[in-house]
């Protein structure tokens, strides 16, 4: 029994090995993948998972695969939620695995498991960012969240480390209420570490465009203005707008 056991166990570990394996021709790939969905293990189901982790040598192919793996998932329901949800704890990106978690669970859940990884993604250092753009990016368009889940959640990553990550959260803040994304854009433009004048500019042109409220820090916000950013915009009263 014990033996049999083992030899099932190993027999699909080997199965996980041709799915993920981005060498092997696709028609392997596609049998092994097909055995796995058929198998609808727990195990078997985090196996798919580990395909979103390879990229196979054909791009169209690779991208056919993920997204098939999407959909099988989605069809397994909350079979799929254990598997997923184990994956998504040490997986380098999460487009994939997001777009399943937000068609099979519901609201609680879901803010649930994304607190999981914002806890293990804290502002700051990280070898690789990826995994908390792509979270941060679905998280701002789930249009499951409210506006202070999402505020709530984006703003502490206004200082990481990353200046992709600092931008992916202005860009994400340019489409909720302007009169609560003054205050900590302001913040994150008055930052002393921050060099960067590409996130100097981006935060202008949020400012600009969406005619966030200064809160009567205009002067601070002026003094701000230097370079190519002095060229094209202005403080105006307790907004900043373009000079032309």
């Amino acid at each position: 029994m014990v033996f049999g056991l083992f030899s099932k166990e190993r027999a699909l570990q080997k199965t996980i090995e041709k799915a993920t394996n981005k060498l092997a021709q696709q028609p392997d790939r596609w049998g092994a993948l097909e055995r796995l969905r058929d198998d609808g293990s727990e195990e078997a189901l985090f196996g798919l998972c580990k395909r979103w982790s390879v990229t196979s040598m054909k791009g169209v192919e690779d991208e056919q695969e993920k997204n098939w793996v999407v959909d099988v998932l989605i069809e397994k329901d909350l079979r799929s939620l254990a598997p997923l949800r184990r994956y998504m704890k040490t997986a380098d990106f999460l487009a994939f695995p997001l777009r399943v978690l937000e068609r099979i669970a519901d609201h609680d859940k879901i803010i649930e498991i994304v607190d999981e990884i914002f806890a293990s993604e804290l502002p700051g250092y990280a070898r690789f960012p990826d995994r908390r753009i792509d979270l941060i990016k679905w998280f701002s368009e789930w249009k499951g969240a409210t506006e202070e889940e999402v505020m709530s959640r984006l703003v502490p990553y206004l200082t990481d480390f990353d200046e992709n990550v600092r931008f992916t959260v202005i860009d994400s803040l340019a489409s909720r209420d302007p009169k609560k994304i003054g205050a900590p854009l302001i913040e994150a433009l008055l930052r002393p570490e921050e060099e960067s004048g590409r996130i100097r500019r981006t935060i202008f042109e949020v400012l600009e465009r969406t005619k966030a409220p200064l809160g009567g820090r205009g002067k601070e916000v002026a003094a701000m203005l230097t370079g190519p950013s002095a060229e094209d915009f202005k403080v105006d009263g307790d907004v900043v707008k373009k000079k032309r």
